[in-house]
């Protein structure tokens, strides 16, 4: 049983057969990230918390722009 894995194991994975799989995943990240940027910066006047919601979609990954298309897109200051 090999209880140390040191950085040579990492010479042993093939990236090629990996790289379908991450690709889409990435793709998908990517493009939820920059749709709720565009959103928040179209609708930046009506919008609470601006700040905080960039942070949140730039850092939180791929559930960050989740969180903002249902809960900060009824985060709307009332007219």
């Amino acid at each position: 049983m090999k209880l140390h894995y040191g950085l040579d194991d990492f010479k042993e994975i093939d990236i090629m057969a990996i790289l379908p799989i991450i690709l889409p995943v990435i793709a998908i990240g990517i493009l939820l990230v920059s749709i709720a940027l565009l959103d928040l910066y179209k609708h930046r006047k009506t919008r609470e918390n601006v700040l905080i919601w960039t942070l949140i979609i730039l850092f939180v990954n791929t559930f960050g722009p989740i969180l903002y298309f249902v809960l900060g897109r009824k985060d709307m200051e009332k007219p």
